[in-house]
């Protein structure tokens, strides 16, 4: 499910205005971000790594970087260090 969900977002992130409405976009990929950054700790470490051993696994460098930056970019790590 965390794959698929992945995807759509990939989708979504790189559609330009005539797939979507961009405050759509906008709109759903917060949500998302919301919905993500309020799992439990054991599941968005769960996340994290699921996500890190896709972009290690991909081939394509601009969805390896959007993989590589999902993890910061939807709440499931902070800027602290």
């Amino acid at each position: 499910m965390a794959e698929a969900l992945v995807h759509v977002l990939w989708f979504i992130d790189g559609s330009e205005d005539e797939q979507m409405d961009q405050d759509d976009a906008v709109k759903v990929m917060e949500g998302v971000a919301h919905a993500v950054s309020t799992l439990p700790s054991d599941q968005r470490q769960e996340l994290i790594e699921l996500v890190g051993e896709m972009a290690a696994a991909e081939s394509n460098p601009a969805r390896r970087e959007f993989l590589d930056e999902f993890p910061k970019g939807f709440g499931l790590i902070d800027d602290a260090p």
